[in-house]
């Protein structure tokens, strides 16, 4: 349940965020951001606010550890709406997280992919991908490189 006690603290984040979804847009919108990562439940959940000060918003997550059924679900929210968003779901295997999740996109469903990978002591990398077909294809939209501050 310890899986994400290597983020505790505080990162420099570089973020590369696609411009448009869904659309075959291949432009990427480059942006900084800091984030602070709080542990809950002695590892077994913590919380993460992220700031975009280019961008004028923040981020919130929420991530906690199912005991019985031994993954994670991890939620998002944004300033920008005030919503929590559904979680998605899963776990580390090998040192790389992968987690699946429904939701929607201009009032559509969609599957959302989150990736953890390559992590250290100093650094993380964090992905976001989309599926618009059940999960047949998939278009990444996001990935956040971090480095300890």
């Amino acid at each position: 349940m310890n899986d994400f006690d290597f983020f505790i603290g505080s990162w420099t984040v570089v973020n590369r965020r696609l411009e448009s979804l869904f659309s075959g847009c291949d432009v990427w919108d480059t942006f900084a951001g800091t984030t602070t990562c709080t542990p809950l439940f002695d590892g077994g959940g913590n919380t993460e606010e992220i700031r975009f000060p280019d961008r004028g918003f923040r981020g919130f997550t929420l991530r906690l550890f199912d005991v019985e059924r031994k993954e994670w679900s991890i939620y998002w929210a944004s300033s920008r709406t005030g919503r929590l968003d559904p979680p998605v779901v899963g776990t580390f295997t090998g040192g790389r997280g992968d987690f699946y999740g429904d939701d929607t996109h201009e009032g559509k469903p969609i599957k959302a992919h989150f990736i953890w990978s390559d992590i250290t002591a100093t650094s993380a990398r964090w992905e976001q991908e989309f599926s618009a077909d059940g999960g047949r294809t998939w278009e990444s939209n996001w990935v956040m490189e971090f480095t300890r501050a």
